[in-house]
């Protein structure tokens, strides 16, 4: 009995999360089969019949080859051998023709495959570049026989070790090789011609000049050479060539080559850098304390994961907003967009087996899976606005779909807007005077506003005019001359009838002390009575401030008040060099008797 009331609730649990969970679980086969990572996930209409397919770049593990496989709900609609392993999948339109349907490119080695309609389209591949000279002179010397294999093997890598422009692929094999192996290999290799190509490393793609959904776009390739290429999407020519400090592993861009456009690379040395428009070199650098593991924009925010199990972000000119600290190890980032809520979301695929949803520093929600995730794509699927696609670390596939009715909340708020929003506020009815002054104010609106504009003319002058008259007459507690820089703070205390009140003189003069300075009150006799009246004041040294203590007797036992006017003179000067005007406190002792 006691087991089975333990699993009725460990059921009901179950049934529970599951009704509070906001997805859907489509589908979960851990024996998919399907080895690949987020970079190489897309989801496109490529038939142009509305039905969204899901692309994937399988890496081919365990002595596979690369395959491309194009996914239809949870089945494999087509495979297609690749050359080489892939390095990114994209989708674009290339040009406004109709039907629309989009392209499919695929990065892998140094080459694109275009696909239009899932048939091969065009293949652009990297152009070439010059080979090392001291390679090329030793393979020429092996072709004529004067070296041997193991000459060329020693003196390649010494090349390897100290030279600028790296190897060509076939001296890198060939360094790879046995002794027993070299010969044959030299025997078959050497009439042929060195050639020196590099690969893509990452792929994206840019709006070409509208920033519409089903604009068209060029792609950007990311290369182990150091440079990205922005490619047209009709003739497949490089319309822009930029270099970076190290090879770039992530891209993300904003905005549309022929307009204006920001390209942020995030590459092998732990830094960010960005590029805009018209520059053939990094603007600005965001230097990391550890390597990227993905790279995601939301909105104007670039959001990076590092190998510190850490999510930062930072804007595009390199400022660090925010910092937030996973539970265990990033392996994998992308975009969550939920168009229908304009929700731009981060999600980030954990080794723990988690899928955490970020909107800038705030948790969204928890996604827990049987599996590590490896890769992530969120869109249309099928006929599915939102869905979530993901790949785990032993080769399964996960669907999820969400809910029509899930709302993301950051964590501890509530969903929807305040409860304060919807209580009516008791606006009042028009009156017949408020409808009458509206009347006046439409009729005679240029009058008014010169007339107030006359009136706040006039207050800045008597203003002016009274500030004028407080530097001539010296009625300011902090002196305006050079010659006496001054500078008078009073303060009162007790409750009465007697008072203490602390003067506070400085000089704030940089090096020069002053000396020969008077203290003088005015003051009500009837009111109030003080034992120094008139005292001189010892030298100042610059930068102290100097308490000067008197005690004031109140003489009115009626609660009546008035003003002490301090004045600071210079011996054998009438004109004050500064004052101050100290409001005394109701005596409360003589209220009280």
């Amino acid at each position: 009995m006691a087991a089975a009331s333990s699993s009725d609730s460990d059921s009901g649990r179950a049934e529970s999360s599951e009704a509070s969970s906001k997805w859907l679980d489509a589908h979960y086969d851990p024996m998919a089969n399907i080895h690949t990572f987020s970079a190489c996930l897309a989801l496109a209409d490529l038939h142009g019949d509305g039905e969204y397919k899901l692309v994937v770049g399988d890496l081919g593990p365990g002595g596979q080859h690369p395959r491309l496989k194009v996914l239809k709900g949870p089945t494999v609609l087509t495979e297609t051998p690749l050359p080489a392993l892939p390095a990114a999948a994209a989708t674009f339109l290339m040009e406004q023709h109709e039907p629309r349907t989009p392209a499919l490119a695929l990065a892998s080695g140094p080459c694109v495959y275009v696909y239009k309609n899932l048939r091969p389209y065009f293949k652009f591949s990297l152009p070439q570049l010059p080979p090392n000279p001291l390679e090329l002179d030793l393979w020429n010397q092996a072709k004529e026989d004067r070296i041997d294999p193991l000459t060329l093997k020693e003196m390649l890598e010494g090349i390897r070790e100290k030279a600028e422009v790296p190897l060509s692929v076939q001296s890198l094999r060939f360094l790879q090789l046995e002794l027993s192996e070299m010969e044959a290999f030299v025997s078959q290799h050497k009439s042929k011609s060195i050639k020196r190509q590099t690969v893509i490393t990452t792929m994206t793609t840019l709006k070409k000049n509208l920033a519409d959904e089903d604009a068209v776009s060029c792609l950007v390739l990311g290369t182990e050479n150091k440079e990205l290429l922005v490619l047209d999407p009709e003739a497949f020519t490089i319309l822009a060539k930029m270099s970076l400090p190290s090879v770039p592993v992530f891209l993300e861009v904003s905005g549309q080559f022929d307009v204006e456009f920001r390209l942020a690379a995030a590459c092998r040395n732990g830094n960010i850098y960005i590029l805009r428009r018209d520059s053939r070199r990094p603007k600005y650098c965001i230097e990391l304390s550890a390597q990227p593991v993905g790279l995601v924009r939301v909105h104007k925010v670039l959001v990076v994961g590092s190998t510190q199990e850490s999510l930062h972000g930072f804007t595009h000119k390199g400022k660090k907003l925010w910092t937030v600290q996973m539970p265990a190890a990033i392996l994998t980032m992308n975009l969550l967009e939920q168009r229908s809520r304009g929700l731009q979301a981060v999600m980030a695929g954990l080794a723990n087996g988690e899928v955490r949803i970020y909107h800038d520093k705030a948790l969204l929600n928890v996604i827990r899976t049987p599996d590590a995730v490896t890769s992530l794509c969120f869109g249309r699927y099928g006929r599915e606005d939102n869905t979530l696609i993901m790949t785990t670390r032993g080769a399964g596939l996960i669907i999820k779909i969400l809910k029509r009715t899930a709302v993301f909340v950051e964590a501890g708020g509530e969903a929807g807007p305040p409860p304060a929003q919807a209580m009516k506020l008791s606006v009042p009815r028009k009156t017949r005077l408020y409808v009458d002054q509206t009347l006046r104010e439409r009729e005679a609106g240029t009058a008014m506003h010169r007339t107030f504009q006359t009136d706040l003319y006039l207050l800045r002058l008597r203003a002016a005019r009274a500030y004028v008259q407080a530097l001539e007459s010296s009625l300011n507690p902090v002196s305006v001359t050079a010659r006496e820089p001054l500078k008078l703070h009073a303060v009162v205390q007790g409750l009465g009838p007697t008072f203490k009140l602390t003067l506070h003189l400085q000089n704030t003069s940089a090096a020069r002390p002053i000396l020969g300075l008077l203290v003088c009150f005015l003051y009500n006799e009837v009111l109030y009575a003080l034992p120094r009246a008139f005292f001189k004041v010892p030298l100042l040294v610059p930068g102290l401030s100097y308490p000067l203590e008197t005690f004031v007797e109140s003489l009115n036992d009626k609660g009546i008040s008035d003003i002490i006017k301090v004045l600071v003179l210079r011996e054998g000067q009438s004109a004050p060099l500064l004052s101050a005007h100290i409001n005394m406190p109701v005596s409360e002792g003589l209220a009280a008797t």
